[in-house]
C-alpha cells in the first residue's frame, strides 16, 4: 500500500482535495476493501458500544444482588453460630453437673427432655460413662427408633465411638457428623468431655437435627428471599432447599446466561465443616430478555450481513490466485525441510526432480543431477553392474516393497549405506509419469546395530564361558528362556534341571494367618513388592545325580518380551564344602590338643594337688592304728576320723574326674547350665595352676543370674584358658606377692537391648603390645616359644559359636600399663525380667581394684 502524498511547505493542500487524489491513485483490489472494511467497522464499532453499554448495566445489577446476598448469608451465619454456642453452653452446664455428682441418671434424663422439649432443634441429650456404656439418654418423639439409644447398652465401634476418643484425646467440645444411613440425614453431634478429678469420665452427647437447624436458627426474612440449604464439606445436601438440582453446566443452557446468584459460607468454627448457601430467586429477564438489545443485534446482523455478502464477492477474485502461491509455497517448504532425500525418475530412467535432502546427503546440487542418466555420480564404480539391475527393477516395478540397501558415494568422496524405496508417480488424471524413490541415510542405525551385535556376541561368549550354570525360565510356564554351556552339560536342555534346583532352594514364605493375606501376592505366595527389585536369594543345595553341593542365587526380572522371569545361577561349592569339613575336623582336633597341651603343663600341679589330700590319709590311718593298738580311741572319735579320711579321699577323686573331665574329647552338647556351677569349677580346675605360680584368683558372680544354654565343658575350658594366661602373664611380669591377683567377674549386661552374661578375666601383668593386640585371636600365633598359638583363636571360637563376643583391653593407671582384661558375653535365652544390668555399680576395671563387698553380693572365694 502506498502512503498518501505529504504536502509541501508553500503549496499546501485542502484535507478533501488531498484525500481524493490518493484515493485514484490506489488499486482497484485496494478500493473494494476499503470500501467494505469502513463500514463494516463502523457496524462493528457500534454494536460492540450497544452491548457494552447493556453488559456494563447487567453487571452492576448484579454485583448489587450478590452484595445483598453475602450480607444476608453473613447474618444467618450469626444467628445459627449464636444458637449452637448457646446449645453447647447448656449442654456443657449439664456435664460440668453430672463430672462433679451434682445429677445422677434420673435427673440427667430429666433435664435432657427439658432441653429437648425446649429446643425444637435439639434432637437428643445423652451421657455416655468412660466404660463406653450409654448411662442416660433421652430422645425426641420424632426420632426413628434405628437412631435412638439405649442407657446400659455399650458404645459399637463406629463413627460415635471415633469422636467419642477424640473429644477424650483433645479434652474439649468436638462436632462431627457420622455417616448417613438409608435416606435420612445424619444428626449434627456435639461430643463433651467429662473429668472427675482430672481423669476422663465420659462425654455428653447432643445430637441436632439438621433440618431442625436450618428451620430454626435461619431468620425468616432470609428464608423469605433466599433457597437456604446447609451442606457439608464435600458440598453434598443436607438440608434445606436449592433452586435447580442440575450440574453447572446443566443449568446454564447458553454460555451467556448468568449463574445463579448464590453465595456460601462455613458455620465453623462450630459446626463440624457444615457450610450455608443462600441462592438468590431469579426476579428479572437479564440482558438476554431486553427487548432494545434483540432489536439493536437484529439491525447491526442485517447490516453485516449485506456488507460481508459484497466483501465475500470481491474477495472470490484474490481466492485463487493467494491459494496457488499458497500451495506452491507450502509444499517448496515442505520439501525443502523434509530429512528424507526425494528423487524422481522418469519412464526413461532420467532424473526429474531432486529436493534439497537428497543433494545434502550425496553433496551434488540440483543442477548436476536433474537431467542425468544411469550412471548417476553418486553410484560406486565397484556398484554399477549392481546398480543397473536395480535400476531395471524400479523401471520395469519390480522394486521390493521393503525397500533395499545400497552403497552411496558423496560428491567429497565420502561412502554411507542409505535404503532406497520405490513407489510410482502418478498425475492427477491417474496416468504414471516416472518413479519416486526416496532415500534415508541409515548410517547410525547400522553403527548401532552392529554394536548391539558385538555387544550381544561378547556377552554370550562371557556366559558361555563361565564356570557357573545360568538359567533363565518365565514363571508358570516351562520354557526355557536362556541357558549357558555349564546347565546344559548339567541339565540338558529342558528347563527340570531350573525348577528342581529353584523347588529344591526353597521358595518365599507363605502367609502365616488370614490377616498376613494383604502383605503377599496371590502368585505363589510371592511378597506384593516389586520383584524386579527384590534382592537376591541364596542357598546351597546337594544335586544327587551330579554328586556336587550347589551355591544357588535366584532373582526375578523382566525378560526382552515384558514377561516375568526368574534368573537362577548355581555354582559348584563342592570343594569349598569339603574344606569346610575338614577344616572343622582340624578345629575340633587343635581344640583336644590345646586342652591335653593345657593338662600336660598342669600335670605337676595336679600331682602336688592330690599329694595333699593323699597325704592326709596316710597321717588319719597312722593315728587311728597308733590310737587302736594303744586302746587310747573309743568308737565316736574313731568315726570322726574316718569321716575326715573319706573327705579327703573324696577330694582327690573329684580333683582326678574334673580333669578326665576336661581332657575328654566331646562333641558340643548344650544344655541349660547354672554359671555359678561352672564358675566352681572352672576356678577348682585352674586354681592347681595359680597356686603354683603363687597367683591368688579373687572371683565374684552376681546373685540370681539366670540359667544360660550352652556347652559347659567348652565355657569351662575358656575360663580355665584365660585364667591360665592372667597367671602366665603375672609370672612373666615378676609382680610381688602384694600384686599378683587374678580377677575373675560374672555379672548381667544388655547388649544391644537383649540380656546377656558377661564373664570377665582382669590379671596385673605388662598388658599386651599393640602389634601383638592386632594379632591376639589369629591362629597358630603366641608369644610364647613352646605356644602353639590356638589358645585364644579356640576360646573366641567357643565364644562366637554360642553367638557371644570376645575382646581384650589394656588397663592403664595413667600412662602405665598395670594389666589386662579379657572379657566375653554370652546371650541368655528368656532371661526373666528382674534380671537386669549392673549399670549402677562403678567400673571396678578402670581403677584395677574389685568391689568392697564382692562377697557378700554374690558368690565370692579367695584362692592363694
Amino acid at each position: 500500500m502506498r502512503s498518501p502524498p505529504e504536502p509541501t511547505a508553500g503549496h499546501p493542500l485542502p484535507l478533501v482535495s488531498w484525500w481524493q487524489r490518493w484515493w485514484k491513485r490506489q488499486t482497484p483490489p485496494l478500493q473494494d476493501s476499503v470500501a467494505m472494511l469502513v463500514p463494516m467497522a463502523a457496524v462493528l464499532l457500534f454494536l460492540a458500544a450497544i452491548v457494552a453499554a447493556f453488559w456494563y448495566l447487567r453487571a452492576e445489577e448484579l454485583e448489587r444482588e450478590r452484595e445483598s446476598v453475602r450480607r444476608d448469608v453473613e447474618y444467618a451465619q450469626q444467628r445459627l453460630r449464636l444458637r449452637l454456642l448457646e446449645r453447647q453452653e447448656q449442654l456443657m452446664r449439664l456435664a460440668r453437673d453430672a463430672s462433679n455428682h451434682e445429677v445422677d441418671a434420673i435427673e440427667f434424663t430429666s433435664r435432657a427432655e427439658s432441653l429437648v422439649s425446649q429446643f425444637p432443634e435439639l434432637q437428643s441429650v445423652s451421657w455416655i460413662d468412660d466404660r463406653r456404656v450409654w448411662r442416660a439418654t433421652y430422645a425426641s418423639p420424632s426420632v426413628p427408633p434405628a437412631q435412638q439409644h439405649m442407657a446400659g447398652d455399650l458404645l459399637r465401634p463406629g463413627d460415635i465411638e471415633t469422636h467419642y476418643a477424640l473429644a477424650r484425646e483433645l479434652a474439649q467440645p468436638v462436632y462431627s457428623q457420622p455417616n448417613a444411613t438409608g435416606d435420612r440425614t445424619a444428626p449434627l453431634q456435639l461430643h463433651i468431655p467429662l473429668f472427675d478429678q482430672g481423669l476422663f469420665a465420659g462425654t455428653v452427647l447432643g445430637e441436632f437435627s439438621v433440618d431442625g437447624l436450618l428451620r430454626y436458627g435461619i431468620p425468616p426474612e432470609v428464608s423469605a428471599k433466599y433457597a437456604v440449604s446447609l451442606l457439608d464439606s464435600t458440598g453434598k445436601l443436607l438440608a434445606g432447599t436449592t433452586t435447580n438440582s442440575r450440574s453447572p453446566a446443566e443449568s446454564r443452557p447458553l454460555p451467556w446466561a448468568e449463574p445463579t446468584n448464590e453465595y456460601e459460607v462455613p458455620v465453623s468454627p462450630v459446626g463440624n465443616s457444615l457450610v450455608l448457601r443462600a441462592q438468590a430467586w431469579r426476579t428479572s429477564l437479564g440482558l438476554i430478555g431486553n427487548g432494545l438489545f434483540w432489536l439493536v443485534a437484529a439491525l447491526s446482523v442485517l447490516t453485516s450481513g449485506l456488507l460481508i455478502g459484497t466483501w465475500r464477492h470481491t474477495r472470490r477474485r484474490l481466492a485463487a490466485q493467494q491459494a496457488l502461491q499458497a500451495e506452491t509455497n507450502f509444499r517448496r517448504a515442505m520439501e525443502n525441510s523434509m530429512l528424507t532425500g526425494m528423487r524422481v525418475l522418469d519412464l526413461d530412467g532420467s532424473i526429474s526432480y531432486v529436493n534439497a535432502a537428497f543433494c545434502t546427503m550425496t553433496g551434488w546440487s540440483e543442477e548436476e543431477l536433474v537431467g542425468r542418466k544411469p550412471p548417476f555420480p553418486y553410484w560406486l564404480e565397484t556398484d554399477t553392474e549392481l546398480m543397473n539391475e536395480r535400476l531395471e527393477e524400479e523401471i520395469h516395478g519390480r522394486a521390493l516393497p521393503g525397500g533395499f540397501q545400497v552403497r552411496v558415494r558423496r560428491k567429497n568422496g565420502t561412502i554411507f549405506p542409505a535404503r532406497l524405496y520405490v513407489s510410482p508417480l502418478v498425475d492427477a488424471h491417474g496416468h504414471q509419469t516416472g518413479w519416486m524413490t526416496s532415500m534415508t541415510d541409515i548410517t547410525e542405525p547400522t553403527r548401532i546395530r552392529e554394536q548391539l551385535s558385538a555387544s550381544h556376541e561378547r556377552f554370550t561368549t562371557v556366559l558361555e564361558a563361565l564356570d557357573a550354570s545360568v538359567s533363565v525360565a518365565p514363571l508358570g510356564s516351562e520354557e526355557l528362556l536362556f541357558a549357558n554351556k555349564m546347565y546344559r552339560a548339567w541339565f540338558g536342555s529342558d528347563t527340570v534341571g531350573h525348577l528342581g534346583m529353584v523347588a529344591q532352594a526353597g521358595a518365599a514364605p507363605s502367609p502365616s494367618n488370614e490377616n498376613d493375606l494383604d502383605d503377599v501376592d496371590p502368585l505363589a505366595g510371592l511378597p506384593t513388592d516389586t520383584l524386579t527389585a527384590a534382592q537376591p536369594a541364596n542357598n546351597e543345595i546337594f544335586v544327587p545325580h551330579l554328586n556336587k553341593w550347589l551355591e544357588v542365587r535366584s532373582r526375578y526380572l523382566t525378560w526382552v518380551d515384558g514377561r516375568l522371569a526368574q534368573l537362577v545361577i548355581a555354582t559348584d561349592i563342592t570343594a569349598r564344602r569339603d574344606a569346610e569339613e575338614q577344616a572343622a575336623q582340624q578345629a575340633d582336633r587343635a581344640q583336644s590338643a590345646s586342652r591335653l597341651i593345657t593338662m600336660g603343663e598342669m600335670a605337676s600341679s595336679v600331682a602336688h594337688e592330690l599329694n595333699q589330700p593323699l597325704t592326709a590319709i596316710s597321717n588319719y590311718c597312722n593315728g587311728m592304728m597308733s590310737r587302736i593298738r594303744g586302746q587310747q580311741i573309743d568308737t565316736e572319735a574313731l568315726l570322726g576320723a574316718l569321716e575326715k579320711t573319706a573327705k579327703q579321699a573324696q577330694r582327690a577323686g573329684q580333683i582326678i574326674q574334673r580333669i578326665r573331665t576336661f581332657v575328654k574329647r566331646s562333641e558340643p552338647n548344650r544344655t541349660p547350665s547354672e554359671v555359678a556351677t561352672m564358675v566352681g569349677e572352672a576356678v577348682e580346675l585352674a586354681g592347681i595352676e595359680l597356686k603354683r605360680r603363687n597367683v591368688r584368683l579373687n572371683h565374684y558372680v552376681a546373685a540370681r543370674l539366670p540359667t544360660v544354654h550352652v556347652d559347659p565343658i567348652l565355657i569351662e575350658q575358656v575360663l580355665v584358658n584365660l585364667m591360665k594366661n592372667a597367671a602366665e602373664s603375672i609370672d612373666m611380669a615378676q609382680r610381688p606377692p602384694a600384686r599378683r591377683t587374678v580377677e575373675l567377674r560374672v555379672v548381667p549386661r544388655k547388649v544391644e537391648g537383649h540380656q546377656a552374661i558377661e564373664f570377665a578375666v582382669q590379671d596385673t601383668g605388662k598388658g599386651l603390645a599393640p602389634e601383638v593386640m592386632e594379632r591376639l585371636f589369629e591362629a597358630f600365633f603366641s608369644t610364647k616359644a613352646e605356644g602353639m598359638g590356638i589358645g585364644l583363636n579356640l576360646c573366641r571360637s567357643i565364644v562366637e559359636s554360642h553367638r557371644g563376643r570376645m575382646q581384650a583391653e589394656n588397663l592403664y593407671n595413667g600412662s602405665e600399663v598395670v594389666g589386662c582384661r579379657f572379657s566375653f558375653w554370652i546371650p541368655v535365652d528368656g532371661a526373666p525380667d528382674s534380671v537386669a544390668t549392673d549399670d549402677r555399680s562403678p567400673d571396678w576395671t578402670a581403677t584395677g581394684q574389685p568391689p568392697a563387698a564382692a562377697g557378700k553380693a554374690g558368690a565370692g572365694s579367695s584362692i592363694s
